[in-house]
């Protein structure tokens, strides 16, 4: 059997080996081609080398550079956020209390819900909080700003709590008891026991969220829709805008989006070798 395998494992790899070149690495090299050409086909483009990068950076009305800051600085705060409410609700379940799987339940049930209802449903929500001031979430982009915080923290808690219920559950009791056995309190049991066994869960979620944040496009189309006069774009919302929004600006939003992509490879890759270090270290 195991010889049989070794002969034709070509014809096990070729589905997979077919499938990422036709359904990515193709793709990936026309469009990072046509990041270098002005087009509005991709039969009549024409190359203009750095032309499409040094737009997308320069003109005022890209919005490019604001998108940039303005996702990376929700993408950190969202990641602090989420995470420390995701641990504190799973410190809190992991505890014997009355229907915490109930609890568990219903802080993950909004990770299933797609992101243009979960827009809409906090537009409304927020929407009629804010008119009670005379304010609209597009009256001001940090309005949309926080707007979308409450919606990522509301929608991915419940999904990193599951995570850190995982991790905490699989510290052994044997540790905690000698903890408790040696006058620890609970919180010091936390902070010098469970929170270090916590670390391969913490960089798991942490990554998760922060390329979340980067990401994060259904929800900003939903609940602004890059208003006030594309302030609240994040870099998604704003290269969509680009290629499909303005004509002529195709090439520009294809060099958009390869920047999107190295920023986002950045993260996967960096989260990989962390997440590899960790496991040689245990």
């Amino acid at each position: 059997m195991n010889h049989a395998i070794r002969r034709y494992w070509p014809l096990f790899v070729l589905p997979t080996v077919l499938a990422f070149l036709i359904g990515f690495l193709a793709p990936f090299l026309m469009g990072l081609y046509l990041s270098f050409c002005q087009f509005t086909t991709v039969s009549d483009a024409t190359f203009v080398g750095l032309d499409n990068y040094i737009r997308a950076f320069t003109d005022p009305s890209s919005n490019f550079l604001h998108a940039m800051w303005y996702t990376a600085l929700f993408a950190f705060l969202s990641t602090a956020v989420v995470n420390l409410a995701g641990l504190t609700a799973a410190v809190c379940l992991t505890r014997n209390i009355r229907g915490r799987n109930l609890f568990r339940t219903v802080l993950f049930m909004p990770n299933l819900i797609g992101g243009i209802v979960l827009g809409w449903l906090w537009q409304v929500i927020l929407g009629g909080v804010l008119a009670r001031y005379g304010k609209t979430l597009v009256t001001s982009e940090w309005y949309g700003f926080f707007g979308l915080m409450l919606l990522t923290l509301w929608q991915q808690a419940g999904y990193m709590m599951i995570i850190y219920i995982s991790g905490l559950n699989a510290i052994p009791e044997e540790l905690t008891e000698a903890a408790s056995i040696d006058g620890a309190s609970p919180w010091q049991t936390f902070l010098r026991v469970k929170l270090p066994m916590l670390m391969p869960s913490i960089t798991i979620c942490t990554f998760l969220t922060l390329t979340n944040g980067f990401k994060l496009f259904d929800q900003n189309l939903a609940l602004t829709n890059g208003a006030p006069s594309g302030r609240s774009e994040l870099l998604a919302l704003n290269i969509f805008n680009t290629f499909y929004g303005r004509i002529g600006w195709e090439g520009a939003g294809q060099a958009k989006a390869v920047i999107f992509f190295l920023i986002v490879t950045g993260i996967a890759l960096l989260q990989l070798r962390l997440t590899s270090t960790r496991e040689v270290q245990h």
